[in-house]
């Protein structure tokens, strides 16, 4: 019986174990995907600033010495 009981209990961690490995994967997972996420809206956000710089600076006559100045 004892030996059963030893396994039983063995065969529980092990599954305890696989248990936290996978919450622990999907967490990292998650984590990384809204930081990829963030990434993703912050350059989306200094592209527009970028494009709205553009076309202002299109818009001001003189756009050549803007240019030559950058």
């Amino acid at each position: 019986m004892t030996v059963v009981v030893v396994m039983v209990v063995v065969i529980v961690m092990e599954v305890v174990m696989l248990v936290v490995k996978v919450m622990a994967v999907v967490m990292v997972v998650m984590v990384t995907v809204v930081v990829i996420v963030m990434m993703l809206v912050v350059v989306m956000m200094v592209k527009m600033v970028m494009v709205v710089v553009m076309v202002l600076v299109m818009m001001i006559p003189y756009r050549n010495e803007m240019v030559a100045a950058m």
